[in-house]
């Protein structure tokens, strides 16, 4: 698959709320995830595709999403980005607001190997 290919497809998964699906056929083995900060607990950097999904599970285990929207992709190269915006409530502490996220991945070989999270909440 070429990168916007990915693209596409990772947008049109994450949009209907299949973000494991996105994960499980459109990454590498050896994906690199990077986050903006790290969660409770963890490092802001997770490797492998079973770390990535572990990962996913705690945000999905800690959030509750009231809605949501994604914006994208736009495709440079080997790289492209995609806009999340979430109206969220974080479990543990109540705490309802709002992420916006931007997320930036590239892709080698016809799998997504990098991704890096640039977001604020609150």
């Amino acid at each position: 698959m070429t990168t916007q290919q990915i693209a596409d497809e990772l947008v049109k998964l994450c949009q209907v709320g299949k973000f494991h699906d996105a994960i499980k056929t459109l990454y590498s083995p050896d994906i690199v995830s990077v986050e903006a900060g790290a969660p409770p607990g963890a490092d802001r950097e997770a490797k492998g595709l079973d770390a990535v999904l572990a990962k996913g599970d705690w945000w999905v285990n800690n959030h509750e999403v009231h809605s949501g929207s994604v914006e994208g992709p736009l495709v440079a190269g080997n790289h492209f980005c995609v806009k999340f915006v979430f109206d969220i409530t974080f479990k543990p502490t109540g705490r309802r607001y709002t992420m916006q996220e931007l997320a930036m991945y590239q892709v080698a070989e016809g799998k997504v190997v990098r991704e890096d999270f640039f977001y604020s909440a609150g």
